[in-house]
């Protein structure tokens, strides 16, 4: 699948190993999402076109000014995609946030959202949906679903750290046209729909929650 992208770069592989680790620190989990989450975004940026702005002066000389072209949109499905909010916005500050609420209901495996903060009409021209894990593809799908009924159009990408292969044709399957970023893949995934060996339930190690 030519739109899934799974990074080949070290430090992403070094990172996600730790990550996996079930015995660090909630601290150190989100700070290796942090990193893990800027990595993957600066792939994700890599086409971004340019438009050229007013010349600027240096301290030598005036020079050509670029700046970047579209309107560029975040979208955290809560509550694990906030742990790489701050990631991406230092590269993309003037980046909008835009929050959508969507869980997995624990028998179906089925997406239920209950929160969504976009605006009226669309004020972005592209969208990076921040979410650390995509397990079935169901959320993931959900969402893209969401923001194009919204009036995205155009291009939805998205950076996750581990995602298994089922989920990533799932969501290929509904969405052939999102791009996905993803530092690993994983072949398998359980009877309960989760990520083996994954990192285990991506908010609860976060928010050092246990397990419902």
């Amino acid at each position: 699948m030519s739109h899934i992208h799974a990074s080949n770069h070290p430090l992403i592989a070094h990172k996600i190993s730790i990550l996996r680790n079930k015995n660090i620190k909630p601290k150190q989990v989100r700070e290796l999402m942090h990193e893990i989450g800027q990595l993957l975004a600066y792939e994700a940026t890599a086409d971004l076109p340019l438009k050229a702005a007013e010349p600027q002066q240096s301290p030598l000389s005036t020079y050509s000014v670029v700046k970047l072209a579209p309107r560029i949109g975040l979208v955290p499905i809560l509550r694990s995609g906030l742990s790489f909010v701050n990631a991406v916005q230092e590269l993309l500050p003037s980046a909008r946030v835009l929050h959508l609420g969507i869980f997995r209901e624990k028998i179906s495996l089925q997406p239920i959202e209950y929160y969504n903060k976009l605006p009226s009409e669309p004020n972005i021209d592209q969208v990076i949906v921040l979410e650390p894990m995509i397990a079935t593809g169901g959320t993931a799908t959900a969402a893209v679903s969401i923001l194009k009924d919204w009036g995205i159009k155009s291009t939805i990408k998205f950076i996750t750290a581990v995602a298994s292969r089922q989920g990533l044709d799932n969501l290929h399957q509904k969405h052939p046209d999102v791009e996905v970023f993803v530092g690993v893949i994983d072949e398998i995934l359980d009877s309960n729909g989760y990520i083996v060996p994954g990192l285990g339930d991506a908010g609860d190690r976060l928010h050092d929650t246990p397990s419902a």
